[in-house]
Parts: C-alpha cells; structure tokens; sequence
C-alpha cells in the first residue's frame, strides 16, 4: 500500500523536492467537507420529514420565495452550495491552518456558525418559514461531522508522517547556535509535526560544520546569514525558519523574503518568546512596523466565571452519573485491604493555601511511615517527585484504580470545596513548594486541577523539568476552549493508560 497522498517517501539523508503535500491534502479536504455537509443536511431532512424529497405548505400563496422553498430538495442543496462556499470564503483549508492546532477546528465552526445565520436572516427578510427542526438538527450534525472527518484526515497525515515520511515539510532554520537549537528541539519533541529541521545557517560563522543537539543529534549548517537562500536551494527546503540573531535586521529579513518570494519559498519569523500561545500573540501595526503586543495572562473576571460554572456543571455530573461507580469502588477497598476507604493529603493550592485532597485509597495501611526506606528506589527523573513502578505499598485494587486514574474521582469533590479546578496545573505536595524558585511558583496563581497537560502528556512518565515547563504554559495561556480540549484528551489518556503507576 503506497502513501495516501501520493507523494513520495522522503530519505532524510538524500536530497528531496518540497512535496507540496498541503495543496494535496487541502484538495482531499474539499471532497470531506462535502461528505460531511451532504450527510448532515440529509440527516435532518429524512429525520424532519422522512424522506429525500418533502414538500412543505406555506403559509399564504401571495409569497412566492415560500412556494419556490416549499421543496426542501431545493432548500438541502442550496444549503449545501452555501456552506462549502462559506467554507472557502473563510479559508477553512488554508495550508497554513490544516493539519495541526485548533485554528482549524475554529474556521469550520465560524464558517458553519456563518452559514446558519445568514440562512436564519434570509429567512425572516423573504419569509421563507424554513422548518426549525430541521436546521436544529442539520446545525449540530454538521458542526460534528466535520470535526470528525477533519480529525480522521488529520490521523490519516500522521500515519503518512509514521509509515512513509511522507507529508513533512523541510525547514531551514536561521539564528543563534542556542535559537536554533531551542527551536529544533521544540519541532522534535512534537512526533505529529509537519517541520523536519535540515539544516541551518548560523550568522557570523562562514564556516560549514555540524551542530549539536544534546538528545537529538546533530544538523548540518551552511555558512552565515549570506548564504540562506543557497542553502535553501540545496537541501530542497520548502520553509526558512528566522529565529533570534543579533546579525539580522528588519532591512535584511525584508529583502530575504523577497528572494524566498522568487523561489516559492516560504518564511516564518520566530520570535523566541518561550511558551507563549498564539492567542496572546497580536500583532499592531505601529508608524510603518509590525510590532508583536504579548497580552497579559488573564486569571480574574468573565473567563474565571466560565471555568468555575464549568467546574460546577462538569463535576456535579460526574458525581450525580458516577454515583453507582463510587460505591462499587469505595466496597472494593474496604473490603480487599484494612484501612479508611479516602485517603487524605495535604496539598497547596491557588495563592499558597493548602487543602486536603481527597483520593480512594490505594496503599496499605501506613504507607507514609514506610516512605523512608524506598526514597533511594525512585524512578522520577529529577528526584523532586516521589514515582516507583513496582512500589510494594500499592494494593492489588489500588493498582488497578491507578491504571485508570479512578483514584482521582473524589477529588471533584474538591472541585465544588473549590479547592480545586477539573483541569489545572497539578496539585503539589508542601515539599515541592518548599523548593519552588520564582518562576515555578507561578503554577500557583491558577487552583491545581484533576487533569491537566501533564495528564495528557505522559504523566508519571514525564520529568520534573517537562511537568513544570507544561504547567507553566497552562497558567499563562489557559482558556476554556484549552480546558475543553484536555477534558477530551483525558478520556483518551484514561483509556490507553501509559505512564500511570
């Protein structure tokens, strides 16, 4: 079976033509739209009125738009028309947008919002009476349908990435030894992303060597800032990469994307802020100069009144729906080993203020006093937290509840204490705090949360360093669309449990 797009294999250590495999992909896409807007608009209309072709009355034969749209055939596939035209319109398929990010995902659902009010207006200003069922059923269907379809496309690009190497962009990067370094193993640590580093140009060394990357291995360079575009030529680059250079002016990068221009090249500018989301990102225009505003993180107001009322419903539901699953659990551990059914530990929460965090039970009786004699066993990388495989205190039953995270269900009761939040950073022990320096407290301007980045991200597996940096990128850019997102990503991480112990 050969790549799904078409495009050839590429040999990383042989010169490749940039495979184009965007427009590609961006081409397929038009044809899983149209899957996805044709099934959603069907569905409502043989769920409205039960079948391909209704007719319906209107109201009043003076109107002549409400005869004509009287047959929902006609109505269905205008409906059609307009929506893959919105689509377009809003460049839901741009190369830039398609294949990774939730830009994506927010184009579809702008476009498909877009659709239906302006079907909604053109309905009261012509008086079409168009059924309401029907466009309640076809605007969540569709909303769905294209999520899903988009998602599968998505799979299907990383399984080319995996299987034949297809579907890569080849990068350039330009900057600083630490820039480019800094920025490469940001691609690589990331093993759905589209960028493959293949080279670099290091400005103010004219000389061609290799350069080091501690983890990852080394990358080709090619000569200083002089020499970009012929390095772009020769190792096939489809992108260039600026990151941080005391040797590149505007001047300079204005006249460098001109020649990229000319070779269909393209170019991005890195502006080396660490862990900041595009979100906060805004570009103002300011006497002829493009200047990047970085907002200020926002922790108070109408967007904390939107993740407590989330926390609530969420949590409520949870505990209300889980009720029979909580009792099963709790009889499980009372009954396979001796002890309390919770168990309770200090935890420090938002501000500094600490809190007793509820959990089932899941070491024997007296596991704290038996810490001393298994600290020299630990597996966490970093040595700040306490993880052991094979720890000897875990029950049988306690074992299990780890695997799933089922351990973890009392704590919405912490959430409606408001001790805690669904997603958040994770919540740390006094001892951890104790050796907070500056910058890692800052995990404790937001309330700690059952899941969080680190949960869907490897977990136990994770080094103290990457369970801090991810943390931190989440107090600086949470929102409740990234909320939502990991709550998603959770269920999936519960379900293929790697890292749990």
């Amino acid at each position: 079976m050969g790549d799904p797009f078409g495009q050839p294999v590429i040999n990383t250590a042989a010169k490749a033509r940039p495979s184009g495999w965007q427009e590609s992909y961006a081409r397929r896409l038009i044809a899983v739209d149209f899957v996805a807007v044709v099934s959603a608009v069907a569905l409502a209309q043989f769920v409205r009125f039960g079948g391909p072709v209704a007719i319906a009355r209107p109201r009043g034969r003076t109107n002549y738009w409400a005869i004509y749209f009287s047959n929902y055939l006609v109505v269905s596939a205008l409906i059609v028309v307009g929506w893959m035209l919105v689509l377009s319109i809003n460049r839901s398929r741009s190369p830039q947008v398609i294949g990774s990010g939730v830009e994506e995902y927010r184009r579809v659902f702008i476009s498909t919002a877009a659709t239906f009010g302006s079907i909604a207006i053109i309905s009261m200003a012509f008086k079409l009476e168009i059924a309401r069922g029907y466009l309640l059923i076809a605007l969540p269907s569709g909303i769905a349908l294209l999520f899903l379809f988009r998602w599968l496309a998505r799979r299907v690009v990383l399984e080319a990435r995996k299987r034949y190497g297809s579907c890569i962009t080849r990068i350039l990067v330009v900057g600083n030894p630490s820039a480019v370094r800094d920025l490469t193993r940001s691609l690589t640590a990331d093993p759905g992303c589209e960028y493959e580093v293949v080279g670099a140009c290091i400005p103010g060394r004219a000389m061609r060597t290799n350069l080091d990357l501690p983890g990852i291995g080394t990358i080709p360079t090619f000569g200083d800032e002089t020499n970009i575009v012929a390095a772009a030529t020769e190792t096939n680059s489809f992108a260039v990469a600026v990151t941080a250079s005391e040797h590149l002016d505007g001047r300079a990068l204005r006249e460098l994307s001109w020649e990229l221009e000319g070779l269909n090249i393209d170019m991005f500018v890195a502006p080396g802020v660490i862990d900041v989301a595009g979100p906060r990102l805004q570009m103002r225009p300011v006497s002829g100069l493009s200047l990047i505003h970085i907002e200020k993180p926002t922790y108070h107001g109408a967007k904390q009144f939107e993740k407590r009322l989330f926390d609530v419903v969420f949590s409520s539901m949870v505990l209300l729906f889980g009720l029979p699953v909580l009792t099963l659990i709790a009889l499980a551990v009372k009954l396979t080993s001796r002890g309390p059914v919770f168990y309770l530990q200090e935890r420090i929460g938002a501000d500094g203020r600490p809190f007793k965090m509820i959990k089932f039970r899941t070491m024997v009786e007296g596991a704290d006093t038996m810490l001393g004699g298994l600290v020299s066993l630990n597996d966490s990388p970093g040595g700040v937290l306490f993880k052991m495989h094979s720890d000897p205190r875990v029950t049988p039953i306690g074992r299990l509840l780890r695997k799933y995270s089922l351990d973890e269900l009392p704590q919405f009761i912490n959430v409606l204490k408001r001790d805690m939040s669904v997603v958040g950073p994770r919540p740390p022990l006094p001892s951890e705090v104790a050796s907070y320096d500056h910058c890692t407290r800052r995990r404790l301007l937001v309330r700690p949360g059952i899941t969080g980045l680190w949960q869907v991200s490897g977990r136990s597996n994770l080094s103290w360093e990457d369970s801090v940096r991810l943390d931190l990128f989440y107090v600086e850019n949470w929102s409740m669309i990234s909320d939502l997102l990991i709550a998603v990503k959770t269920v999936k991480a519960i379900l293929s449990p790697s890292g749990a112990y």
